[in-house]
């Protein structure tokens, strides 16, 4: 089984609270990574046999997710681990294999890519993004929070180890015929996956919030060369599609809350998969997300933040996969804090967008 779907549970007056927010409230894929103790030759060919022993993912759908048109291309992807690092293997179906960017840390999604965005512990702040074109060109950076919130990429930042290979099933850059896809193999070491000394290094057991995202340009064929299709009032390309594995609900993959949950199992690439559960906690967020949205939209609204739940229309107690919690807010009008506390614990976010747990 490749992933387990969250269970939202938007019922009765749950659902009413969220009524306008539904798309960044839909549930977030999942996938389990079981681990290898067969070395990985990155070549792009998947051509271990532990590659052949786990599942793919689900296929890539709009970032805006239901209702959205369906990509027309597949894409999808399988992952590994071991104690050293993160194995990526990402088939995108294509019949115009088309690059141009040949230097490091240009900005790959000017050309078709694809890209992994990682959170190891799912706070939305300094989290990694890494794009990869046709022609095996990387584009890395840092993103010490989202942009929403300030934050400006690191671009000098580089994942120390990364490696990656592309097969193309065609040939690349050539208008005269119709190529089949090419694919991704990447080894991303966990050591990489920090600042200085303070690295992410997973154990069997955990979370982390991952997505991944493929850029596709509309091409048009001028003098035997691909060129991106524009619009004909402008002169401008056209705007880019945006498939997604976990969709965001939004144009946007800097909202680390909608990425998918990678759980990274003991198992070895073989064995059987039986349905994880996410952390009921887990689901528990999405309150205190909806008390930051609704925040956000009072004050460009209000020019200030809202000072109780009431301004906001919600409730002081709510419920999900049969857990009870308190939902708490203390507000400026420039600064909040919202809590949410359960007999496991409690977490907070406020205005700069962070979960915190607290206790």
């Amino acid at each position: 089984m490749a992933s387990v779907l969250l269970s939202i549970g938007l019922t009765g007056n749950a659902q009413d609270i969220f009524k306008g927010y539904e798309a960044l409230f839909t549930p977030p894929r999942s996938y389990t990574v079981l681990r290898t103790s067969e070395r990985i030759n990155l070549d792009g060919k998947s051509a271990e046999a532990a590659w052949s022993k786990v599942p793919w993912s689900e296929s890539f759908v709009d970032i805006e997710g239901e209702g959205r048109a369906t990509p027309r291309h597949k894409t999808r992807f399988k992952l590994l681990w071991d104690t050293s690092a993160l194995y990526v293997y990402v088939e995108l179906e294509e019949t115009h294999i088309w690059a141009s960017l040949h230097q490091r840390d240009t900005i790959i999604y000017h050309d078709n890519d694809i890209e992994i965005f990682i959170d190891p512990d799912g706070d939305t702040y300094e989290y990694f993004e890494i794009e990869l074109n046709a022609h095996n060109t990387v584009f890395d950076l840092l993103m010490p929070r989202p942009y929403r919130n300030g934050g400006k990429a690191k671009i000098k930042w580089d994942a120390v180890g990364f490696n990656s290979a592309v097969q193309v099933l065609g040939t690349l850059n050539n208008p005269a015929d119709k190529d089949a896809k090419w694919a991704v193999e990447m080894a991303i070491p966990f050591r990489s996956l920090g600042t200085g000394e303070n690295t992410r290094m997973p154990v069997a057991g955990d979370w982390w919030r991952i997505n991944l995202s493929r850029v596709q340009w509309d091409l048009d064929v001028v003098n035997d060369q691909y060129v991106k299709r524009k619009n004909a009032n402008t002169g401008r390309p056209l705007p880019e599609h945006n498939w997604v594995w976990s969709p965001q609900g939004v144009v946007n993959m800097h909202y680390p809350e909608r990425w998918g949950y990678t759980f990274f199992s003991a198992k070895l690439a073989g064995s059987t998969l039986t349905p994880v559960a996410i952390p009921p906690t887990e689901d528990l967020k999405k309150y205190l997300w909806l008390v930051y949205y609704k925040q956000q939209a009072f004050r460009r609204k209000e020019r200030r933040y809202a000072a109780s739940l009431a301004e906001l229309e919600l409730p002081a107690t709510v419920k999900s996969s049969g857990v009870q919690a308190n939902l708490g807010l203390t507000a400026t009008n420039d600064e909040f804090q919202a809590t949410i506390s359960t007999q496991q614990g409690r977490w907070k976010i406020n205005e700069s967008g962070m979960i915190i747990k607290e206790i």
